[in-house]
């Protein structure tokens, strides 16, 4: 890396000499007649390009970095005229005069400042370039964490139906089993991917409802309703499950009274719709909502969809309200 840096500081110092000497040479091409030869013209602005480069680089590569940056002022104010001057011997040797002095000086104060200007643009390039690479990176690194939780966050609560399914001695805990097996075969292979098929999201969306319908027997009235072409889109993986466990968790398994979940889902216009609904009971109503699930979808969602999303929740007095709509444009 750092030998790809210095390759890539030389290669631009040398097109900027390039640069210079070229445009010294095109701004001299009309006196060339005062020359005695094409040799002297081509000596005259090497020369130029020589006393301009040599304070350039003294000035970034010595100056800049081990005075400016440091905020040793006055020293590198004193140095950078040094530099100057040192430019100016280089050009006008042997010929001393006020007049060649004067007019050189005033020419390097003039490229000097013109590539300070340049360097400081590059540095604040390179410098946005980097902050943004360790922005896409610890992006990157939370999502994952983020993902790694969900994983066991969810297989807690489905062994959670299963061991409630065991105690009642139903003939349908085997069965459940298999649908586990695979709801946690999809997450798995879903938690290597960025993005999946919105129609698979939601189709393991509807099998975990069925694995919960079966579990909370009679007690629980759940609707999952799809609107919409879901088959053209892509969204994070296990994005949505969290407002539906939360519901599931919160609503029906928090009481023994008949409860009600809704999940209704809409795809209109390249905009996803999600609303999930369930009754609440006074059993329900003293517990926290905000568990570890939401946290992570919440957290998720400002990751992966700035400014592309809106999420309303209302806890009402008989029911809890969650408003998702994510702009899936591809």
């Amino acid at each position: 890396m750092l030998q790809k840096s210095l390759k890539n500081t030389i290669l631009i110092n040398l097109g900027a000499f390039v640069l210079v000497l070229t445009l010294e040479l095109l701004g001299g091409w009309m006196h060339i007649d005062k020359y005695d030869s094409l040799y002297s013209f081509y000596l005259w602005g090497l020369g130029y390009t020589i006393s301009i480069m040599t304070v350039i680089w003294i000035n970034h590569f010595v100056l800049i970095p081990y005075l400016l940056d440091k905020k040793k002022y006055f020293l590198y104010g004193f140095l950078l005229i040094g530099a100057i001057f040192l430019g100016v011997s280089i050009k006008i040797y042997p010929k001393f005069d006020w007049i060649g002095i004067t007019k050189m000086s005033s020419f390097l104060v003039y490229t000097t400042g013109t590539g300070m200007a340049a360097f400081f643009l590059r540095r604040s390039m390179r410098i946005q370039r980097e902050n943004s690479e360790k922005e896409k990176l610890q992006k990157e690194l939370e999502l994952n964490y983020l993902k790694e939780q969900v994983n066991p966050h969810f297989l807690f609560n489905s062994l959670n139906s299963i061991y409630a399914l065991s105690r009642q001695q139903s003939t349908e805990t085997p069965e459940v089993v298999m649908q586990l097996s695979e709801l946690m075969r999809y997450q798995l292979e879903s938690a290597k991917k960025d993005f999946v098929s919105l129609k698979e999201e939601l189709e393991f969306i509807e099998n975990y409802l069925l694995l919960e319908e079966k579990r909370l027997s009679k007690r629980c009235a759940i609707e999952f309703l799809i609107e919409g072409e879901s088959s053209n889109y892509k969204i994070a993986p296990m994005l949505l499950i969290p407002f539906v466990e939360n519901a599931v968790k919160h609503g029906a398994q928090a009481t023994n009274a008949q409860s009600t979940i809704d999940v209704n889902i809409a795809i209109k216009n390249s905009r996803l719709y999600v609303h999930v609904v369930n009754s609440k009971h006074n059993a329900a109503t003293q517990s926290t909502r905000m568990g570890t699930g939401l946290e992570n979808v919440q957290r998720r969602l400002n990751l992966l969809y700035p400014n592309a999303h809106e999420l309303q929740i209302s806890d009402m007095e008989a029911a809890y309200h969650v408003n998702l709509t994510i702009d899936i444009t591809d």
